[in-house]
Formats: structure tokens, sequence, C-alpha cells
């Protein structure tokens, strides 16, 4: 009798055993990837790569909350990273004097107005009886206010947008430490998402795949067109750092003490440093995210989480509010995202709106989740740690290998001519085929779910 116990449970603790063998082996394999590329490249190369990846192993985790945890199919990854960067730009920017003085509360005006004509008009369907003064009510308020709010706000816009056009053009920001703009971004990505769940997570997944992608469109071009805001296309730079510059650095005697000390060059040394300096930052935040994903996840929390991702009609039927915690869930992964783009933009100290586009922030994150292991908190770090290196480092190891295929051929000859062409499209080609390997011989991910 003492023997059937031990005999049980041995075989249940293996797969446990040999899926955390595995994590440490698949993450050792990263860590070699990127030390590999600090000594045959660059330490500045490869803490480049290294930063970006943290940014996109959060980014990683949002996906993970949303997909893994409730099996919500979101395809506007890239509106919540926009976000993000949008909240860096309104938090840490210096407002503009001239253009508030010359249209600002008048903007904000126009804006309570538009928002107060929503209200009314949903108030207004929500208590009138179906019918004709209903219908009547609707266009009247909805017409009215959308010319009210036009006659408002497009003046004070044309003389925001008037104000130094070259370099402002636009309202700025609070000015305010760029670190406070990484929670905001959550709080902005959150916001967007809670507006977004209450009306597109009653759907079915193929159709909030489409409404997110189509709103995460809207939101962007929203960016790009409206000047008063962010500056659209002409974009915003010169954004504070939480870390020093490299100019100061290299001005400041202890750090030049510290270079000497290490026999490093004064220059290179200054552009590692502050590298490492946002790494650290980023490493915070990234195990700070895990571990609370980690908590959440195996609370009681989580495995309600698990019955609705399984079986949403039988936990429906336990009494669970699927909807609820849809939303839920849905607006803590979007916060999340919406973190990782104020970050990536406190990072490159730049916002861009053109370059939001869907294949770098939705389908990349998406393979990340996919690669890791959605449902597994460690999967999508790893995911998002591989992939961003492969994304980054495929191009010019491409490049390489075309060279040495091509080092025989005629300088004229047309099948030279388009390989070496063909290295520009080695990224996608390797994506894919790492999707599809991973799909075909680890369907659940390198580090699957337990």
């Amino acid at each position: 009798m003492t023997t059937t116990p031990d005999t049980a449970r041995g075989p249940a603790m293996a797969p446990a055993k040999r899926v955390d063998t595995r994590a440490i082996l698949l993450f050792a394999f990263v860590a070699c990837l990127f030390v590999g590329t600090g000594v045959l490249q660059s330490w500045n190369t490869t803490l480049s790569i290294f930063n970006m990846a943290l940014v996109g192993a959060i980014m990683a985790l949002g996906v993970n909350m949303q997909w893994g945890y409730a099996g919500l199919f979101n395809v506007g990854v890239m509106g919540f990273v926009a976000l993000g960067g949008l909240a860096a730009v309104l938090v840490s920017m210096d407002p503009v004097d001239e253009a508030w003085a010359a249209g600002g509360l008048q903007i904000l005006l126009a804006l309570v107005l538009g928002a107060a004509t929503i209200v009314l008009a949903i108030l207004a369907y929500a208590r009138l009886a179906a019918g004709p003064l209903r219908t009547l009510a609707m266009l009247v308020i909805l017409i009215g206010g959308f010319f009210l709010f036009r006659a408002v706000f497009d003046p004070a816009v044309a003389r925001v947008e008037a104000v130094n056009p070259a370099s402002t053009g636009y309202l700025g920001g609070l000015g305010l430490p760029v670190i406070l703009a990484w929670p905001m971004g959550g709080v902005l990505a959150a916001g967007a998402a809670w507006l977004i769940g209450k009306t597109a997570l009653g759907l079915r997944s193929d159709y909030l795949a489409i409404a997110t992608l189509g709103i995460a469109e809207i939101i962007i071009a929203v960016m790009k067109n409206e000047d008063w805001l962010a500056r659209g296309v002409k974009n915003v730079t010169t954004i504070p750092r939480p870390v020093p510059y490299e100019v100061d650095l290299q001005q400041s005697q202890w750090f030049i003490d510290l270079a000497d000390r290490l026999g490093a060059d004064v220059i290179t040394f200054s552009s590692i440093f502050v590298k490492l300096c946002y790494a650290s930052l980023f490493i915070v935040v990234l195990l700070a995210l895990i571990w609370l994903s980690e908590k959440a996840w195996n609370s009681p929390w989580g495995r309600m989480m698990r019955a609705i991702r399984d079986n949403e009609v039988s936990a429906s039927a336990m009494g669970k509010d699927v909807k609820a915690r849809h939303l839920q869930v849905f607006v803590l992964g979007s916060a999340v995202i919406g973190m990782a783009g104020a970050m990536m933009t406190t990072l490159d100290s730049q916002l861009v709106p053109g370059t939001y586009q869907p294949l770098r922030f939705t389908f990349l994150v998406w393979v990340m989740v996919i690669v890791g292991g959605s449902g597994n908190n460690w999967g999508a770090v790893l995911g998002g740690f591989l992939i961003w290196w492969l994304w980054i480092q495929v191009e010019p190891l491409g490049a390489l290998l075309m060279q040495g295929i091509t080092a025989g051929m005629d300088a004229d000859s047309w099948l030279r001519a388009h390989l070496l062409d063909s290295v520009a499209h080695m990224r996608l080609l390797t994506m894919g085929l790492i999707l599809l390997l991973v799909l075909r011989f680890s369907p659940r991910g390198l580090i699957p779910e337990r």
C-alpha cells in the first residue's frame, strides 16, 4: 500500500522537471546567442538588441495574458503600443505655452463637448422608448453635437498648428519625468482597451480580431493626422531620457576615470554605459511583471481564467461572468502592452507614428508568444528574446550566406543578382519557417503551458 502513492506520484512529477530543465537549456541557448553577438560583433550591438528584446518580451507578456489566459485574439497590438508611445510625449515633453495661449483651452473644450455628445446620445437611446421620437432625438443630438464640436475644434487646431510648425505646432506635454510615462502608457492603453472591450468582447473571436485590427489602424491614423496632439508625421524628437546622455558622461571626470581604470575608450564606453542603464530599468520592470503574472496565474483567479478559456459554457453555468472576466484580462494585457510602448519610445527618444506597422508590432509579437509557448509567462519571455534576436540578425547573416554562395559566380549573372536581392526578404522567410517548424514539432511552443 505504501508503494502505490509513490509510484503514482513519481510519473506526475517527471513532466514538470523535464519542462524546467528544457526551459533552463533554452534560456541558456538564447544567452549564448547574445554573448556570441557581443564577442563576434560588438557589445554595443548586443546591448541594443538586448534592450529591444526586453521591450518585446514585455509586449509578449501582455499578449500572452489575453491569448494564453483567456483565448482573446487581439490583432490590434500595434494600436496599444502606439498609445504607449503617445503617453511618453504627453507626459515628458514641455508644454508649448504659445500653442496653449493660441487655442489649447478651446481644444479641450471641444473634446469635452464631443464626449458630452456621445454620453447624451447613449442616455437618450437608453431612456427613450423605441420609435420615431428616439430616432429623431438621436439624430438631433449626434448631428448637432458634431457640428458644434467642429465649430469649436477646427479654428483652435488651426491656430495651434500655426505656432512655429517647423519645431512645435502642437500643445506639448506636462513636462514630468519621463519614467512616469511608462505607467501612464499602461493607463492610456487600458482606457482604450476598456472602451473597445465594452463593445467588441461580445463578438466571436474572428470578429474580435477584425475589430481590434481596425481600431488599431484608426489610432495610428489619428496620431498621423492630428498634428496638434503629437506633431503627426513631423514626429516628436528629443524626448527626455531616464538615464544620462553620452555627451554628459564623456565630460564627467568620474566617468573618464572609470573608463581609464577599465582600459576602455571613453566614447564607446559611454554608449555601453547608457545601454546598461536602460537594460537595468527594463529588467526591473520585466521581473516585476513576471512576478505579478505568475502570482495571478497560480491564484484562484488564474484557475478561473483557465476554466473560462477552456470551456466558457461550463464556466458560465457555474456562475462566472465570462464577459466581465474577458474585459478584465483584456484591459490588463493591453496595459502591459501600452507600458512596453512607452518604454520603447523612451529608448528611441522619439515618436514616429509612421513606423508603427502591423508586421513589426502585431505579427512579430504574436510569433514571440506562439514560439515561446502561449499560456506560459516564461515561454512568452523566451520567445521575445529569441525572435527579436533573429529579427535583427537574420538579415546580416543572410547577406554573409548569400555572399558566400555567390562568391564564385560571374558578376553579371542573373542568379547572383537574384540571390543577393533576396537578402532583404530573409527576415520574413525565417519567421515563417520558424513558425512552421514550431507548430509542426512543438505545437504548444518551446516552453508549453504546464
